[in-house]
């Protein structure tokens, strides 16, 4: 059933670039695999997925220690400082900083492990009180204070839309993430860069990629629905 969903997936994202005219190698899809089995991972890897996105830092490093070596693991969740340095070795890419506090960590650790740690700046575009992220406004200010610290590469913009019903209600706010990566590329600040832009979940990434997306972070539409009861 996953190789199934999958495929539908993959499809959908083929579709949205040949309409806008977008090479597919621009697009990363990213399992979201958060309260999965490690059975189902494997499925999912066995149907050729390689990236793999974690909001929880314990369950990244317990699949991680499971799962094929080759795998590229996100971390797409809430990061707390005090948990950063269990993933600096076992991560691609943090897609979730959003303060300076938690960049300055990040930093400290990856400088310990003399790594280079690949970072977005999630930003609350929609303004939600709910949701985590740092302002539309206040973004240029915290990617200049964060482009200063070592062990540290920028490389874009991610933001986590509202669950609406129709995901034409959300092509607003990602063409606005889109924007804003624009006229933050346009300033060259040093060791910034607005390659990526994550954004797009299961009940919208079709959009997500028509407006510009280089990640998308498919969780429910390739496992199904999430069991919590664990």
């Amino acid at each position: 059933m996953i190789r199934e969903r999958l495929e539908e997936v993959q499809n959908q994202i083929v579709a949205a670039c040949e309409k806008t005219g977008r090479n597919l190698s621009g697009v990363t899809l990213v399992a979201v695999s958060k309260t999965k089995p490690v059975s189902a991972l494997q499925e999912a890897y066995d149907a050729g997925v390689r990236d793999f996105g974690e909001n929880k830092v314990q369950e990244l490093v317990e699949k991680a220690q499971l799962l094929p070596e080759d795998i590229r693991w996100h971390m797409i969740g809430h990061l707390q400082r005090n948990k950063v340095k269990y993933i600096i070795d076992k991560v691609c890419m943090i897609h979730s900083v959003d303060s300076l506090r938690l960049a300055e960590e990040i930093s400290r650790e990856a400088v310990r492990h003399q790594t280079c740690m690949n970072i977005l700046i999630e930003v609350n575009v929609a303004g939600e009180e709910s949701k985590f992220g740092v302002s539309v406004k206040e973004t240029e200010e915290l990617v200049r204070q964060i482009s200063l610290l070592p062990g540290i590469k920028i490389q874009g913009l991610m933001t986590i839309a509202p669950f609406v019903e129709y995901e034409e209600e959300n092509r607003k706010f990602f063409a606005q993430l889109k924007q804003l990566a624009v006229d933050i590329e346009g300033k060259n600040i040093d060791n910034v860069n607005m390659k990526y832009l994550s954004m797009g979940m299961t009940g919208d990434y079709r959009v997500a990629v028509e407006e510009g997306a280089t990640h998308v972070r498919v969780g429910t539409g390739i496992f199904g629905e999430r069991d919590y009861s664990a």
